[in-house]
């Protein structure tokens, strides 16, 4: 019998679905254990005794803490991003981890979309006039409501998620850029429409710049005051991946000073975020909580690979999406 363990303190009725979940779709030979990570280190430890995978949700696993359980294999996420695991320091311990890039590249994608066209279309004035009881107002003065089609997307990251970004704006008659520095598979591009170039070539020319990259060392800060200062003014930025990947203080300059004219963001760089943050007070910027991903069917998808790969491990197969500790340099 093999047993896993969810990692989670249940405090949404959110939380409390995807614990019944795992549970119903935990398949024979697999035992599956609830462990509140906020039980004193000592209990923590106990608990864990006789685990073999962790499932970390909303909560770490420190390698001082893996490093005292002894049968622990692999760390297994639910989410693409992997900065909340020293990997390798885990894998410095014989601890795979791996990550879940396919199971929201749905979910996250359908959100940046969305997150453009609140920007390009001024959803959330137009929103908050109406609620107001102003009707239109005070909001047909507004600069900026434009049209997605005919525009140039440059999509930064050509992974899961950007491939699936490139899919949902097939139809929408617009030009695509993409930029990654792992070199696609010959053909994967031109299956999606989409042209490869160098990052600043792609900053010039894009109407809408969205970011679809891990966070690692060399992708911390990579959207900084000289990329907003080669994108076009009328240029919106995107991004659902990791809130550090942008400079915050040289985003809110650029915004302040015109430099672009939008930006629309799931992710900051301090989580939640100060109230005060410039951020949210611009009309010019649209800001949710990072929540792109947390889809029902998406959720189910990521505990599903979950699964697919705990097998995998029991029968000492090779395990899917395997994090290599280079990754996170």
């Amino acid at each position: 019998m093999t047993t896993v363990a969810l990692l989670a303190n249940l405090t949404t009725s959110e939380h409390r679905g995807r614990w019944e979940l795992m549970q119903q779709l935990t398949p024979e030979g697999i035992e599956t254990r609830l462990i509140n990570p906020t039980l004193s280190r000592g209990e923590l430890i106990e608990a864990l005794q006789g685990v073999e995978a962790i499932i970390p949700w909303l909560a770490k696993v420190p390698v001082d803490l893996a490093a005292e359980c002894k049968d622990l294999k692999l760390v297994q996420l639910l989410t693409a991003g992997f900065d909340i695991v020293d990997v390798g320091g885990l894998d410095a311990l014989g601890i795979s981890v791996a990550n879940n890039g396919g199971s929201n590249a749905i979910s996250v994608s359908e959100h940046a979309m969305s997150l453009m066209l609140s920007v390009y279309r001024r959803l959330m004035d137009s929103w908050e006039n109406t609620r107001d009881g102003n009707w239109r107002d005070g909001i047909d003065q507004l600069p900026f409501r434009s049209e997605i089609n005919g525009k140039t997307v440059g999509i930064v990251g050509f992974g899961n998620i950007g491939r699936q970004v490139a899919r949902r704006l097939q139809g929408w008659d617009v030009e695509l850029l993409y930029h990654d520095v792992i070199e696609m598979m010959p053909g994967r591009d031109t299956e999606l429409g989409a042209t490869a170039m160098p990052l600043d070539d792609l900053l010039m020319r894009s109407d809408i710049v969205t970011a679809h990259v891990p966070l690692n060392s060399s992708t911390r800060g990579m959207f900084s005051t000289r990329q907003f200062g080669l994108m076009k003014k009328t240029a919106v930025f995107i991004n659902t991946c990791r809130g550090p990947v942008h400079d915050e203080a040289a985003l809110i300059k650029a915004l302040q000073d015109g430099e672009i004219a939008g930006a629309g963001l799931d992710v900051l760089e301090q989580e939640p975020t100060d109230p005060e943050n410039p951020l949210l007070h611009m009309r010019n910027a649209v800001v949710t909580p990072h929540w792109a991903g947390g889809t029902s069917e998406g959720n189910e998808r990521a505990l599903r690979f979950a699964m697919s790969n705990f097998q995998r491990m029991a029968e000492g197969r090779k395990m899917l999406s395997v994090v290599l500790p280079e990754a996170q340099a």
